[in-house]
């Protein structure tokens, strides 16, 4: 069996709200060092897994310059080994923006051939897990499958967010629903596949003259491969969870901080590989303090910091205390300022003395409030708060904001500061 490994990669993560603006979902900072797409990377060449396409579409700019040419992951190797970047193009009448996870496949159908690998293993890049692909790869040559799909079970309320299926006690799939309402199974896709080669390309041929298809995986593809009878569901016990929204974001950001997480950083079996600048250690000074945390190279905590995640590069002065938060790469926080339940993203800073998370209201955001309804507040790439400033529940900061876009020093929850124009 020869493998050759996609990653969906061009996600906008749009229920990440201003976390996913400046960049794609898999770009997204975690864990402190780490980005999302380091976990399926990492994955792959843990798995003896080194001929890997990363397709890409929104905002791929930050995705392609932590990739690079691969080196962190052992992937700067040789060609047909190595890791390759896959970006929409126009060239013929057929080459435009992907249309959907299909149609992304369809327009490198030519590099895929080229390829020459009898199999394929498509992987989202947005996902948070450690996974073993050898054991998924043998199990669909054993089953003689066309398609393998990787599932867990799920809870009963969370069905609509997948593709559930049931199937019998061969484990073949015998039926497919995309994101139902409601479900008997709760066997849901991980959004994990492995294709024969050939097979999918003629399946994505046929989709693609399809005028009435979304050109996708879980609505047109898998359905009917189940309907031809040849799909089998790989059953995956192990963490696995989407990022996809802020609540979600951060309550497993948190998870990694319980005595034992279901997501173990420092397994040394199973290392997760990333880009990392050369910094220096960590530096607590006195009276700094810093409990039940992760706090990654370049940090110097002279305030406190409190079960929270920060990032590279991350200051907290003197006096400023940092508590249930996620912090990412080179933000500053004042002295005296206080930041509560928040993700803050990269090169902000926070004014002396500000508070941001003040006080029980839940009110919902008044702009997303379909984002941000748990209580959560956060903060845009390079915004400046303002010395002082009191800003509740939440809220959301925009992106750039400077201390001249605040009318006033006290922003209630669920409210929203926008750069002015």
């Amino acid at each position: 069996m020869s493998v050759l490994t996609l990653i969906l990669a061009g996600g906008q993560g749009s229920r990440l709200s201003i976390l996913g603006e400046k960049r794609a979902k898999p770009a997204v900072s975690f864990g402190g060092k780490y980005r999302i797409i380091d976990f399926p990377l990492s994955n792959s060449v843990n798995s003896d897994l080194y001929r890997i396409a990363d397709l890409t579409q929104f905002r791929p700019h930050s995705l392609m310059q932590h990739i690079g040419i691969g080196e962190p992951w052992d992937l700067n190797r040789t060609p047909p080994n190595g890791v390759r970047i896959w970006q929409p193009y126009r060239g013929r009448t057929d080459q435009d923006w992907y249309r959907g996870t299909a149609d992304a496949l369809y327009q490198n159908r030519n590099f895929i051939r080229e390829d020459g690998s009898d199999t394929l293993l498509i992987l989202s890049g947005d996902h948070i897990y450690k996974q073993d692909y050898r054991d998924l790869l043998r199990f669909h040559q054993e089953k003689g499958a066309d398609l393998t799909v990787a599932v867990m079970n799920v809870p009963p309320e969370e069905v609509s967010r997948f593709g559930i299926m049931s199937v019998d006690a061969g484990q073949k799939i015998t039926r497919f629903a995309e994101k139902p309402k409601k479900s008997d199974s709760t066997l849901a896709s991980m959004g994990i596949y492995v294709f024969n080669t050939e097979f999918l390309l003629k399946l994505l041929e046929s989709d693609a003259k399809d005028s009435e298809s979304s050109h996708d995986f879980g609505k047109n593809i898998i359905p009917r491969i189940v309907e031809m009878d040849r799909a089998y569901a790989y059953p995956f016990i192990g963490y696995w969870v989407d990022v996809g929204t802020i609540q979600a974001y951060w309550e497993t950001s948190m998870a990694l901080l319980a005595e034992n997480p279901g997501l173990d950083l420092y397994d040394m079996n199973w290392v997760i590989h990333t880009r990392s600048k050369e910094r220096p250690p960590v530096k607590c000074i006195p009276p700094g303090e810093i409990t039940n945390s992760i706090a990654s190279n370049g940090c110097v905590i002279q305030g406190k910091v409190i079960n929270s995640v920060l990032s590279p590069g991350v200051r907290v002065e003197s006096g400023a205390v940092v508590k249930d938060s996620v912090i990412m790469n080179d933000v500053v926080v004042r002295s005296g300022a206080w930041v509560n339940c928040c993700v803050l993203d990269k090169e902000i800073e926070i004014g002396a003395n500000a508070r941001l998370g003040v006080g029980d209201d839940n009110t919902p955001n008044q702009m997303e409030p379909d984002k941000l309804n748990t209580g959560i507040t956060i903060v845009g790439k390079r915004a400046c708060v303002p010395q002082n400033a009191v800003i509740g529940r939440n809220c959301k900061i925009d992106p750039e904001t400077t201390p001249d876009d605040y009318e006033m020093m006290e922003i209630f929850s669920g409210g929203t500061i926008s750069k002015k124009s």
